[in-house]
């Protein structure tokens, strides 16, 4: 599989077709292998910097898609073409529309002070996707050998084949890390930060025009002003990086 490396973290340069057809083996192809997913925005790869743990466990990850429009940008300055950016909400959709068609069992992993817990997203899921068997927790973020021992439990007794986390960037994907390395009945597993709120509607996706030129930021600025320290980290301070290195 060819990668492209942006500031030492590295990016799978595939096609959707190319994504599709990874996600296909790993669910239908593949026994006994837990693969983890990561969409790779700006803001991972400015903690990738800081947090040597969390920038491994990216690059260990089976897929690695390009979400945000920063790293398409990051790629034209390199000189490289990026082949598809396809945002974490997305191939949420596309992974539940899938796991709908093949009645497959949803684990959702939620942060128990987010915006959307696991019951209210299991009732959203369900109302566009019916054929989902979910289950799921709500937890506080610790990464101790006690919650992830008890999380390695549940996820085993509920044999679910998908696990989704919306615990953010980096505890997420470390968790995760956890489970891969868990010898359970995981296929496939996701860190989706705030990709739940736009299934519960609790935040309004950007216009689709917006997103097509790349600015979700933008309107996630206007839903969440508070947000701003995160947004220009995102967008200044990661293209002045790319641009340094």
């Amino acid at each position: 599989m060819k990668s492209e490396k942006i500031l030492g973290v590295k990016i799978d340069n595939l096609s959707k077709k190319e994504i599709k057809e990874k996600i296909n083996f790993y669910l239908f192809n593949q026994k006994n292998k837990t693969h983890q997913i990561a969409t790779i925005n700006p803001e991972f790869i400015l903690l990738a910097q800081k947090n040597k743990v969390f920038k491994e466990v990216l690059n260990k990850s089976s897929l690695k898609v390009t979400d945000g429009f920063g790293i398409k940008v990051a790629f034209w300055l390199k000189r490289k073409k990026n082949k598809t950016r396809w945002t974490g909400v997305d191939l949420l959709n596309y992974i539940l529309f899938l796991s709908n068609k093949n009645n497959l069992k949803i684990f959702l992993l939620t942060n128990k002070k987010g915006l959307s817990l696991w019951k209210e997203t299991a009732q959203a899921i369900e109302k566009k996707y019916p054929y989902l068997l979910i289950r799921g927790y709500d937890y506080e973020i610790k990464l101790d050998n006690t919650t992830i021992k008890n999380i390695q439990d549940k996820v085993k007794n509920s044999q679910a084949d998908i696990l989704f986390c919306n615990w953010g960037a980096p505890q997420q994907e470390i968790i995760l890390s956890y489970l891969v390395n868990a010898n359970i009945s995981l296929k496939l597993v996701m860190g989706v930060g705030g990709s739940f709120d736009f299934l519960t509607q609790k935040l309004k996706r950007a216009p689709l025009w917006m997103r097509k030129i790349g600015l979700e930021w933008l309107y996630r600025f206007y839903q969440q002003p508070w947000r701003w320290k995160r947004i220009f980290n995102a967008t200044i301070v990661f293209l002045w990086k790319v641009i340094k290195s």
